[in-house]
């Protein structure tokens, strides 16, 4: 320390004191989080959770990671903190729980210039809310604060999640079979792909600023671009209980058209009925000013569909009653049909 009482460190640019300040400050945010499992508070080199053998006679750890990309640009320009952590937590926990998985716990990763504290706090506040909503512990995670490697105000996310399955009740789509039906989960908004292009058409080509109301949507347009991922976890989990879920498929980056294939037979396809399923005003009014080719709209966005369900067509019925009864929002778009031999042929059909 020098005479004045602070360090060459937080001369650099790093303030140490600011930082343990900030652990501090989310301790309780974090605690309420906790459940069954968790060993450890946060603050130390590491977190432990233990699994536990009485749910489970084989059990496999699925695991992802993921970030909410551009999406932190309107987070910064609307100075709201406190929902990206929700988006953060929803791609990643979305992503295991495609394949039957249970989220146990999550990490984060937080990148900053200069630790803001306030800043800091909403964004875990946000992660903190969203593993409530999914029932997952978020244990620890790590805070760089890295002067000259980001501009003022900006910062950079990374989530990480663990989760848990019984190794017989994976869901790998490799029981898919033609006559299967496509369930689509509504989506929140655009959730947190696309937004290069978003962010060009909104505020590059139409000059918007966040707080413009757009008619059509029914709000600011920085309200409706920060609309949070929904987390379909717990739905998924309760329905996976009751019916046997053939497939899954998180709708995220490469939009219907080339997620849905991910998980189907070599010898299947998938034919998407367009107009069965209400699509939000936000994606007409991008496609509109963005003079985006349709086609081009749905190998982007999510076109109000975050989530695919392929079910036996016997139970369309009691799966629509459950997903309903769960508080989703599902609509029957489409089947699996046979895949045409012809070389090339596509694997999925929107018409």
């Amino acid at each position: 320390m020098n005479k004045t009482g602070s360090s060459k460190y937080t001369e650099a640019g790093v303030n140490i004191d600011k930082g343990n300040e900030f652990i501090s400050a989310i301790k309780n945010i974090v605690s309420e989080t906790y459940k069954r499992g968790v060993l450890t508070d946060i603050g130390g080199f590491s977190g432990l959770f233990a699994i536990g053998s009485d749910q489970f006679s084989d059990p496999v750890l699925v695991s992802s990671t993921d970030g909410v990309g551009t999406k932190l640009n309107i987070a910064k320009h609307c100075n709201v903190h406190d929902t990206i952590g929700i988006d953060l937590v929803a791609m990643c926990v979305n992503d295991i729980a495609v394949g039957g998985a249970k989220p146990l716990f999550f990490l984060d990763y937080f990148s900053v210039g200069k630790l803001d504290t306030k800043v800091a706090t909403d964004v875990v506040k946000g992660i903190a809310e969203g593993c409530k909503q999914s029932q997952c512990s978020l244990i620890g995670g790590e805070t760089a604060e890295m002067p000259g490697l980001y501009a003022e105000g900006d910062y950079d996310l990374a989530g990480f999640v663990v989760g848990i399955a019984e190794r017989d009740k994976i869901i790998d789509g490799s029981e898919i079979k033609v006559g299967d039906k496509l369930i689509g989960l509504a989506s929140s908004g655009v959730h947190s792909n696309g937004y290069s292009l978003v962010r060009k058409i909104c505020f590059d080509d139409l000059g918007l600023k966040v707080d413009d109301y757009v008619e059509e949507l029914g709000c600011n347009i920085g309200e409706e671009l920060l609309k949070p991922t929904r987390i379909y976890s717990e739905s998924l989990l309760n329905l996976n209980k009751n019916f046997k879920v053939k497939g899954l498929v998180h709708i995220t980056g490469g939009g219907l058209i080339d997620n849905v294939p991910r998980i189907l037979p070599k010898g299947s396809r998938a034919v998407i009925k367009k107009g069965s399923w209400t699509i939000p005003p936000v994606f007409e009014f991008l496609q509109k000013n963005g003079k985006v080719p349709q086609e081009e709209m749905y190998r982007i966005f999510n076109m109000g569909i975050g989530m695919v369900v392929i079910i036996d067509g016997k139970l369309v019925e009691d799966v629509m009653q459950q997903l309903s009864a769960l508080g989703e929002s599902p609509y029957l778009i489409g089947e699996i049909k046979a895949r045409p031999k012809k070389k090339n042929s596509e694997q999925i059909i929107i018409e």
